[in-house]
């Protein structure tokens, strides 16, 4: 099931009743959000609901034994990593056989051997890699003592496949969202309130600037040979945004909506864009994802704590899984291992993390800012022609035609670019003002913003988001990892 589809218009507000008016009690909420996550995630196929099953019931047989074992670190150690293994095999099989099938047949052919294996005609099971990352988190932290095993399936279940955050995230470590699956619940007005209007400016996102930009850059990547460099340049900047807009935008419906029913999701963007370097890039980026990386992969391998050279190794290794988490294809491996050798030098050099928002409590950066913003804005920009890229064929002829003589032809530029160029650049303005805020939306409390415009201006977005709202379902980018 869709956020922007009309059957989620429906389903929302028919378990939001439920919930709150009906089951009240604390396990029969539980079990409400349980069915009604299996009927959100089902809607797609409901033989997806046998893995996220199989995932669900795994981690949390893990912890009742590894809880069992205590005291037996070999016994917990194994049970922890048979779930591990288990849940990334499932992953391994539905995502990457073919990955690695074609991989290793094309790295025979280079040495004269030809074999032709068998392949398989496998349905990526929406938001597996999500959902497994989770589920994996539990099983990490309770074998290391962070969290107590819990002996409610109904509350572990639900955490799982809760479908606020299901398919897209963000990734919730058991720490955060379980516990709040197992503490009463009280309806809270203004958090509510709070939750409609950031889901509204997620929706604002994905409709009006990561379709509009979709529509645009869509045309000139399957035109390539007939595109100018100007024109590429513009599709490169527009799909910078729209996948900033289509993802950011999902997490700040899942936020949203998971606020409706009394539960705190982990920030998962931080206004990217106005990173001053790459190492802040991120911090601000897919937080979740990163954090789950740093916390289960990089220290697990040492972080930086066993010097230079294990610390380059163990960023490349992070990089590149992270790569590869986002699809079964080189081009990923390679847009990871991009943002590997941008991360590497800042950490060795012991670059600022700045874990402050730029130019805080100022109305402009400085010069030096801005000018950080700017090139490390123009960097990530390029790795995401990498990402976009279908092949490396299509990369290499995407980037010899945007750096050519046609670079600074005006030739084939359409009203459409232009527009979408200003929503892109409004967007830029508006979050800069409410970087500081958890959503843009947050408007409350500054004096220019009287309680009557505030309402005009929610009005306002929410007409023109009814209006788009009438045109094509677009799913969301991140469904495919």
């Amino acid at each position: 099931m869709l956020f922007n589809s009309f059957t989620f218009m429906i389903f929302l507000p028919v378990v939001f009743l439920l919930y709150w008016f009906v089951f009240k009690r604390l396990s029969w909420q539980n079990l409400l959000i349980l069915v009604a996550s299996y009927v959100f995630y089902g809607w797609w196929d409901w033989r997806f609901l046998i893995l996220i099953v199989i995932t669900s019931a795994s981690s949390f047989l893990s912890g009742l034994l590894i809880k069992r074992y205590e005291g037996q670190r070999p016994v917990q150690k194994a049970v922890s990593a048979a779930n591990i293994v288990l849940n990334l095999g499932i992953l391994a099989v539905f995502k990457y056989f073919n990955f690695f099938v074609d991989s290793f047949a094309s790295m025979l052919s280079v040495f004269g051997v030809a074999v032709d294996w068998p392949t398989m005609h496998i349905i990526l099971p929406v938001g597996i890699s999500f959902y497994t990352f989770q589920a994996l988190s539990y099983s990490i932290d309770v074998y290391a003592r962070r969290i107590e095993p819990t002996r409610d399936p109904i509350a572990f279940f639900s955490f799982i496949s809760f479908f606020p955050q299901l398919v897209a995230g963000p990734i919730e470590r058991a720490t955060n969202l379980l516990p709040q699956m197992q503490r009463e619940r009280t309806f809270d007005y203004a958090t509510a309130v709070d939750g409609l209007r950031q889901m509204l400016w997620g929706f604002f996102k994905k409709l009006i600037i990561a379709d509009g930009c979709a529509e645009v850059v869509n045309k000139l990547w399957d035109g390539i040979d007939d595109a100018t460099g100007l024109m590429l340049l513009i599709a490169s900047l527009l799909f910078t945004f729209q996948i900033y807009a289509d993802f950011s935008g999902y997490s700040d419906i899942a936020i949203g909506c998971a606020k409706l029913f009394g539960f705190r999701l982990t920030t998962n963007f931080k206004v990217p864009y106005f990173s001053r370097n790459v190492r802040e890039f991120w911090r601000r980026w897919h937080v979740t994802l990163m954090n789950w990386f740093t916390q289960y992969v990089y220290f697990p391998l040492g972080g930086s704590r066993r010097g230079r050279v294990r610390t380059i190794l163990n960023t490349l290794v992070v990089f590149a899984l992270s790569g590869l988490w986002h699809g079964a294809d080189w081009t990923f491996v390679l847009w990871g291992l991009y943002h590997a050798l941008l991360f590497i030098p800042l950490v060795l050099l012991g670059a600022s993390k700045y874990k402050d928002t730029v130019a805080h409590g100022k109305l402009l950066p400085s010069g030096r800012e801005f000018l950080s913003m700017l090139v490390t804005f123009l960097l990530v920009n390029f790795g995401w022609v990498l990402f976009r890229a279908p092949d490396f064929a299509s990369f290499a002829a995407f980037t010899s035609r945007l750096f050519s003589s046609s670079l600074f032809s005006l030739h084939g530029l359409t009203m459409q670019m232009a527009r979408m160029l200003l929503w892109c650049a409004a967007l830029l303005l508006v979050e800069w003002f409410q970087r500081e805020r958890e959503h843009v939306l947050q408007i409350d409390g500054y004096r220019i913003f009287s309680t009557q415009v505030s309402r005009l201006l929610l009005y306002a977005l929410l007409v023109s988001l009814i209006f788009y709202f009438a045109g094509q379902v677009q799913t969301f980018i991140y469904f495919q990892f």
